[in-house]
């Protein structure tokens, strides 16, 4: 597609088009990197892509050593992915989109 002179509308479309969970990384205060939220692309609004979180990182503190302690809690959004998913085979338990798991 190089030389192809395309708005940024329809680069944004087919953007939403291919792209369906976005992971946000982020180096801590510790110094480890973590995923700090799952989000999906959810498609757009104007000339915005549009996106909603499904799970995001809570920190609850520092432990004595330095290291961030926190849980990754579910948003109680199930993603619209989640039927393709299921489709290729990949059987998500409902439940996974309520939970909220402690991570140390």
């Amino acid at each position: 597609m190089a030389n192809l002179n395309l708005p940024e509308r329809a680069i944004r479309q087919q953007i939403a088009s291919a792209i369906h969970v976005l992971a946000h990384v982020t180096r801590l205060s510790d110094g480890h990197r973590r995923v700090t939220s799952i989000s999906e692309v959810t498609g757009m609004e104007g000339d915005v892509l549009t996106t909603q979180d499904i799970f995001l990182f809570e920190r609850s503190g520092v432990t004595a050593e330095g290291k961030v302690k926190g849980r990754f809690r579910a948003t109680g959004i199930r993603p619209k992915c989640s039927d393709r998913i299921t489709t290729s085979g990949i059987q998500l338990p409902a439940q996974m989109f309520e939970h909220v798991q402690d991570i140390s």
